[in-house]
């Protein structure tokens, strides 16, 4: 159909220029090889020398005399002829030529946003199983292909992007790998291509489909790199995993140790003291009887702590939730922590018409924990106030006190389990328990919990509560 669009071009232009118009040679001349260049550089090179070939004659038929015949009379029309002919020819390959690297240009423009389409992809994964997995499907995605394999000698499997991948099988996946270059069968449009991390061969990449070998090896690096990347970042996670738990098992003994010993300590001291003087007055002997019931206390505090902790860590925490008033909570930590408050005067600040949703017993433990830690880093007989409100739905409540304050690099650690304030953890007793329970409670009722400190001004403590 080209070829007679070709043929039928010439035919108007003759009639229009012969019957129509009478233009000169000239312009006819001129207007053939504009219409050469113009197929040239839509159809390509051999419909413009078709074309070409076909308004040469046509010219000299029509145009140069004698007219109505082939031949050619004056020496000057044949070099004439001639120079349109080559010019034409001329003219068609250069602008084929401008054609078809155009075509390439765009062709690589657009394997270029498909490999970083590609690379944006495997960047999206941390885990090496499901990168595995998702590749061939986004090669297949990606690239326009009809089925991918990959194969990595370490895991054993083959990854594939569909059940009709029968023709990548795993003999010739394998044997790339033993070989060491990219193999093609171009009747059965199959490519095996190795992928090379430098001069390490990791694996084999199979596609069912027409892909440059440019874009094949490009492919293949892509895919090497990003399985190291995700395996050392698996390995680097288990490094880390291990020394997070070293460095939790140091925190757990340092803290229980101390912990434990303190009052165990005490009530040691004051048993041996009563089994050694029968003859201590009563006074001396009541006074050891309370230390001992005490101490008591708070080892079996502790030993509740860690129990806590477990059961939260592990969501079986069950929540009596009901309409309760923030006040009531307030008044029940305030009436446990009596003796702990000491001199601290506290400020309550708590409209008696702010209720929420909620395990009464769960968030009263979570404001003995904020007022206990406020009144440990507190200095005596300051203030500690207490400020509650209904915000967009939410109840909001605060613990503010005027002690040292957190160092800003502590306050996104201080409610993991087990940490305790650099410049206080020997100097207050604590085990690092507290906060964490608190956190878990609170995001148990679907709130959130943090922090505002500024070091020598103290810190604010706000828990909010869905109403």
């Amino acid at each position: 159909m080209r070829f007679v669009a070709c043929a039928a071009a010439v035919i108007v232009l003759v009639y229009v220029f012969k019957v129509l118009l009478h233009i000169n040679p000239t312009t006819v001349a001129l207007t053939f090889l504009v219409a050469v260049l113009m197929v040239s550089a839509w159809w390509g090179l051999r419909f413009a020398l078709f074309l070409a070939v076909l308004a040469t004659a046509a010219f000299n038929y029509f145009f140069l005399p004698p007219v109505g015949t082939f031949t050619i009379a004056d020496t000057q029309n044949w070099v004439a002829l001639m120079a349109f002919l080559a010019t034409a020819i001329v003219a068609s390959q250069l602008s084929d030529r401008a054609r078809r690297q155009t075509e390439e240009a765009v062709q690589r423009r657009r394997e270029v946003e498909r490999l970083y389409q590609f690379s944006q992809q495997m960047l999206t994964s941390e885990n090496i199983l499901e990168l595995l997995n998702a590749l061939p499907t986004a090669i297949v995605n990606t690239f326009g292909v009809s089925a991918a394999a990959l194969y990595l000698p370490g895991k054993g499997d083959i990854y594939r992007s569909g059940p009709e991948t029968g023709d990548l099988d795993a003999d010739h996946l394998k044997s790339v790998i033993a070989r060491g270059e990219p193999t093609f069968d171009t009747e059965r449009r199959l490519s095996f291509t190795p992928l090379k991390l430098g001069v390490r061969i990791v694996g084999t990449i199979g596609v069912a489909g027409s892909l440059s070998r440019e874009t094949l090896d490009a492919i293949g690096s892509l895919i090497a790199v990003a399985v190291e990347r995700v395996t050392a970042l698996e390995k680097l996670a288990k490094n880390e995993a291990s020394r997070e738990s070293e460095r939790l098992r140091s925190a757990i003994l340092d803290s229980v140790t101390h912990e434990f010993r303190t009052p165990l300590t005490s009530i040691k001291a004051s048993i041996t003291s009563l089994m050694s003087n029968i003859d201590l007055a009563p006074g001396d002997r009541q006074e050891l009887m309370t230390v001992i019931n005490e101490e008591s206390d708070r080892l079996n505090r502790l030993v509740g702590e860690a129990a806590e902790v477990s059961e939260l860590e592990s969501h079986e925490l069950q929540l009596d939730l009901k309409a309760h008033r923030v006040i009531e909570a307030v008044q029940q930590a305030l009436s446990e922590l009596k003796q702990v408050l000491g001199k601290h005067v506290v400020d309550v600040h708590v409209p008696a018409e702010a209720t929420a949703r909620m395990d009464l017993k769960r968030v009263t433990e979570v404001l003995i924990q904020l007022l206990e830690n406020a009144a440990k880093y507190s200095p005596p007989e300051l203030p500690i106030r207490i400020s509650a409100a209904t915000l967009d739905g939410k109840l909001e409540v605060s613990v503010a006190d005027q002690g040292s304050g957190i160092d800003d690099m502590e306050q996104v650690l201080i409610f993991d389990k087990f940490y305790r304030g650099k410049s206080e953890r020997y100097r207050v007793q604590g085990t690092g328990m507290g906060l964490a329970i608190a956190k878990a409670i609170v995001e148990a009722h679907g709130g959130t919990i943090g922090v505002t400190s500024q070091l020598g001004k103290g810190s604010v403590f706000t828990f909010t509560i869905p109403g």
